[in-house]
């Protein structure tokens, strides 16, 4: 049950995920789905394709027939959802990836009636699964789609206005998929680039595929100093980004910020751990911005439900309503953004305006599976009567874990839904309070391990 996640499927080929679990999980996932067609593509580990075949029997026992979109994107397997296929629109679809995990890993992002399939619905899957025989094999059933080759036409056309744009542009694809369609968009609008490492390649063998991660940007970097005007930089599946100055690595809450400037006071949705920056400025303009839960299956639902324009995380997930379909896509945000500079937006020059904040990365800290929800659960009550010395509290938000707000700023801590770890980020207007915040907090969950 270990790889039913709170998002997406995910686990160790072969060790986990296997001909058994696969074709379980595909007969399954058929009885949740009303139509007969599923859309399915894969990322570029090797044993992607492997998967798939092993995803298409269960799908095909389960009576439905596979659209067939091969090495893509994950946010061209989300497109495919809102195209026709010969007549054809798929009810769901399944994106096979590991995204930033290493390479022994893999997993399966679910959408369906183009809403994410997650949380209880993932875990009724794995606790059907876990019950099932294996399904008799029937006729193998599907249908090759070019969806790559549609998904760089409607890029291409959406964009047309930036051809031949002067901007030198650097960018790193990560050996992930992203390099399976961006160099032809950016050929065929004629811009100035040069790319490292742009050869799917499931090893990842020249660093991790996870641009959150400083470390990963060291050469995109080196490059942008040399080269460029502008950096890129992709994970694994290319659902998210990051974005480089030569003075700013551009978190994605204030990506949001950029962004949203060139909307007419949108509604925009960001995680617990957005900067209170983000939340004071775009109400300071106009806009309606909301708290919600980390995860990019719960922005996305939230964003359909008070049809938002935009979302974000900070960890690089962006989210298109406006003039999009409202999914996370990497590559579409990296047009947004070359969109400002073209429209003579310097980015370093508006996030210079903003109020200088001192904010931490997120800290992990370690627990286990089964303990960290009850962790979770004492550091609540432990607020409620907080030590002599804890800073004074203005107020809590609970939407996801507890983001308590200080009076100089906030510090959040919350139960990943992913890996048996507390995650915590502290926030001040000034550094020496942030740490304050850091450490008082620290005290706090210590307190609670112990008195498990």
């Amino acid at each position: 049950m270990s790889i039913y996640r709170e998002y997406d499927i995910r686990g160790i080929y072969e060790k986990e995920l296997n001909e058994a679990s696969v074709t379980k999980i595909g007969y399954a996932l058929a009885s949740k789905i009303d139509g007969d067609y599923v859309a399915v593509g894969y990322d570029a580990r090797s044993h992607s394709p492997i998967l798939f075949e092993y995803l298409v029997v269960g799908l095909n026992a389960g009576g439905k027939k596979v659209l067939d979109m091969g090495l893509v994107p994950t946010p061209v397997n989300y497109f495919t959802n809102y195209q026709e296929w010969d007549g054809i629109t798929p009810s769901a679809s399944v994106m096979i990836t590991g995204s930033h995990n290493p390479s022994e890993y893999n997993g399966f992002k679910i959408t369906v009636d183009r809403a994410p399939f997650f949380g209880e619905e993932i875990y009724a899957l794995g606790r059907e699964c876990e019950a099932m025989e294996l399904p008799k094999k029937v006729e193998h059933q599907v249908k090759q789609i070019d969806a790559k080759s549609r998904y760089i036409g409607f890029i291409v056309d959406a964009f047309s206005h930036l051809k031949g744009m002067k901007t030198k542009i650097v960018y790193d694809c990560g050996n992930g998929v992203a390099g399976v369609v961006l160099p032809e968009i950016f050929e065929r609008l004629e811009l100035n680039t040069k790319g490292l490492y742009i050869e799917p390649d499931g090893t990842f063998p020249n660093h991790h595929p996870d641009p959150s991660v400083e470390k990963n940007l060291a050469d995109v970097k080196a490059l942008l100093e040399k080269e460029g005007d502008i950096a890129f930089a992709y994970d694994g599946d290319a659902d998210r980004i990051a974005v480089l100055t030569h003075k700013n690595n551009i978190k994605g809450d204030m990506m949001a910020l950029l962004y949203s400037m060139k909307m007419n006071k949108p509604t925009v949705v960001g995680e617990v751990k957005c900067s209170q920056v983000m939340y004071d400025e775009l109400k300071r303009r106009g806009a309606n911005a909301v708290m919600y839960k980390t995860g990019h299956s719960n922005l996305k639902v939230k964003m359909k439900e008070i049809d938002a324009d935009l979302a974000c995380e900070v960890s690089g997930h962006v989210f298109f309503k406006n003039r999009y379909f409202g999914y996370d896509d990497a590559i579409y945000a990296t047009f947004r953004m070359l969109e400002l500079i073209d429209d003579g937006i310097d980015l370093d020059v508006e996030l210079a305006k903003l109020p200088q904040v001192f904010s931490t990365e997120e800290i992990k800290v370690e627990t286990t599976e089964a303990e960290k929800f009850q962790l979770m659960d004492r550091i609540k009550e432990l607020l409620q009567n907080p030590p002599a010395d804890f800073p004074t509290i203005k107020d809590i938000i609970d939407v996801d874990g507890v983001r308590i707000n200080f009076e100089k700023g906030w510090g959040l801590v919350r139960a990943s839904n992913t890996t048996p770890v507390l995650v915590t980020r502290f926030e001040s207007t000034e550094e020496v309070e942030a740490k304050h915040y850091e450490d008082a907090l620290n005290r706090l969950i210590l307190e609670a391990k112990n008195s498990l």
